[in-house]
């Protein structure tokens, strides 16, 4: 399977139900993520953007005081890939990924 190629619909239900908390949202992979402080929520941004630029795939995502919304697309693709999935698994492996359920 390429990592740059859009994933079908079958592919794509398979491999959410691998990830906890991610939907597929107007086409994206789509989570958010509640902290109890800025702080928390912008120290969890920091391993996402350093697990991102490893992987050369940067997430849409913005992030409001202890909330951070990420969503996974790969736009040359047309659509989420394996390589999106990839990051947001390696999201969920991240200590401290939301101290609040979302």
């Amino acid at each position: 399977m390429t990592a740059r190629r859009a994933l079908s619909e079958d592919e794509l239900r398979s491999r959410i139900a691998d990830l906890e908390g991610w939907s597929l949202q107007s086409g994206k992979l789509h989570k958010e993520f509640r902290f109890s402080s800025f702080v928390e929520a912008f120290g969890f941004m920091t391993k996402v953007a350093l697990l991102a630029e490893a992987s050369n795939h940067h997430p849409e995502w913005s992030n409001v005081y202890g909330t951070v919304v990420i969503d996974l697309v790969t736009h040359d693709a047309g659509g989420v890939t394996e390589t999106d999935v990839r990051l947001a698994a390696a999201i969920e492996q991240l200590p401290g990924r939301g101290a609040f359920p979302t």
